[in-house]
């Protein structure tokens, strides 16, 4: 099991120990043309006269004492266990070159590290008497006199700036820390990932959201919410070039990285007959006027909670008589849904509710070669051939989040409050579908809101971005005018 990762090597000269607790590597692929002065002189010369570092300790940040809860709920369901959860290492894209880093989902749950996780930490539960004991083993950043400090890329700091102490990160989330040297894996340790009950229940565990999950949601939504009027308020530039829908992409992440950590998914901006391929992420092709644009997108706050919201946008601002009659078949099935969204009923509900929509408009418009209640049969479904997809799925720090939950948790299980799930039907009719008449032909249409489940209802955590044709209309006119 490897928990602890170092920087992969390339074979390079005078790579010595930093300490006792680090090492200093040369990265992969940079031997070949590395600088770095190695000489004596140069490394005790490069190791003094520096200002005394004054580190003062933080007070607790606000998720601490809600990750401490969870972690108690863990030690619970695992009495007597060694509970091994590693927040992941950098991901290689190419030569030296790394994705930026994001922890795993589950290590920032049980320790409210969010977008400032070091890479490679590992959070471990050493069961006691009555419970277990919680030590986050990272690995703290190198003393000035050791090569690490100046000579390593990936963790040096004169390359990627200040890291954290073992004592500041204790003191910030509230956790005994330890140097990662000191981890030592065992046999028998529960490993998230590694081990079935164990990735379950940590996956469980989200699928009620506490108190400052869901203000970081709304935080999310509200970022998510500014970053669509970015894009309207750019529709002219983004139409007048031949790749307009990487100028949307574009404009959404710039705002993500203002009023957040990223995206919480690419960016799927798909213009005209795109809207038909649901997953729709190259975004390289032009923003026409009069197509619609269909933009699912969500901001990831720094606590890497993320939103996940779909408007579909008539691009000159008016829809036409056919886009506007998909358009509104698509909202009344998210609002039938909605209505019935509250605590006790099943989770898979809230799908055929939107079905019932889906199947009753496409055979009003001739579609299907059944009645509406033919079709809703489960040995038919001749509706789903133009929306194949799900209507809802859980949401919190993964945009499908809760993934590892077992069926009868999740698809079959009981709605609960404090639950946040996606609402999201969509009618997508493809340019070369011969069922379908010729006008509505390579139009797609997802509207989609992330819902969060009250004590007696549901709450549309975005129904402050405009939702209706008409309002979707005087929303584009008010942006670009």
């Amino acid at each position: 099991m490897e928990t602890a990762r170092n920087t992969p090597l390339s074979p390079g000269a005078d790579v010595q120990p930093a300490s006792d607790e680090t090492t200093s590597e040369e990265p992969r692929g940079t031997s070949n043309r590395s600088t770095t002065p190695a000489s004596t002189q140069f490394q005790d010369f490069i190791g003094s006269s520096w200002a005394d570092r004054v580190d003062e300790l933080p007070a607790a940040r606000e998720q601490a004492s809600f990750a401490a809860e969870r972690r108690a709920r863990l030690s619970e369901a695992f009495p007597g266990k060694r509970i091994v959860i590693p927040a992941g290492a950098l991901k290689q894209r190419s030569n030296d070159t790394d994705y930026p880093y994001r922890a795993h989902s589950a290590f920032s749950h049980l320790t409210g590290w969010g977008s400032d996780s070091e890479p490679d930490a590992v959070l471990v539960l050493d069961p006691t008497d009555d419970g277990h004991d919680a030590t986050l083993y990272f690995r703290e950043r190198a003393d000035r006199t050791s090569n690490e400090f100046y000579a390593n890329p990936a963790i040096g700091e004169f390359w990627i700036g200040a890291r954290p102490s073992l004592a500041q990160v204790a003191a910030d989330l509230e956790l005994d820390t330890d140097h990662l040297a000191r981890f030592e894996a065992t046999d028998t340790d529960l490993t998230v990932e590694e081990d079935d009950a164990l990735t379950t229940f940590v996956s469980e565990l989200r699928l009620v959201k506490d108190d400052f999950e869901v203000t970081q949601l709304r935080l999310a939504v509200d970022a998510t919410a500014r970053g669509f009027d970015d894009v309207i308020a750019d529709f002219p530039r983004i139409s007048a070039h031949e790749r307009g829908e990487r100028a949307v992409e574009g404009v959404f992440y710039t705002r993500a990285r203002l009023d957040g950590n990223a995206v919480g998914y690419d960016t799927i901006a798909a213009s005209g007959a795109h809207a038909c391929i649901l997953h729709w992420t190259r975004n390289d092709g032009p923003v026409t006027p009069g197509d619609l644009i269909l933009l699912d997108a969500g901001v990831e706050v720094d606590s890497l909670y993320t939103a996940d919201i779909t408007r579909t946008l008539p691009v000159n601002g008016r829809f036409t008589d056919v886009q506007r009659a998909v358009y509104e078949a698509v909202r009344e099935a998210a609002d039938a849904a909605f209505a019935i969204v509250r605590p006790g009923i099943v989770f898979r509900d809230v799908h055929a509710e939107a079905m019932k929509v889906i199947a009753k408009h496409t055979a009003e418009w001739g579609l299907l070669p059944v009645s509406a209640e033919q079709s809703l049969e489960a040995e038919n479904q001749f509706h789903r051939r133009y929306m194949v997809h799900g209507t809802s799925h859980h949401l919190g720090l993964d945009v499908h989040d809760c993934a590892a939950a077992r069926r009868d948790m999740y698809h079959d299980g009981e709605v609960k409050a404090g639950m946040v799930f996606t609402i999201e039907p969509g009618l997508y009719f493809q340019p070369d579908d011969l069922t379908v008449p010729e006008e509505f032909r390579g139009i797609g249409v997802r509207i989609e809101d992330d819902i969060l489940v009250t004590e007696d209802g549901a709450e549309n955590l975005s129904a402050g971005i405009p939702r209706t044709a008409d309002d979707v209309e005087e929303w584009i006119a008010r942006l670009t005018s």
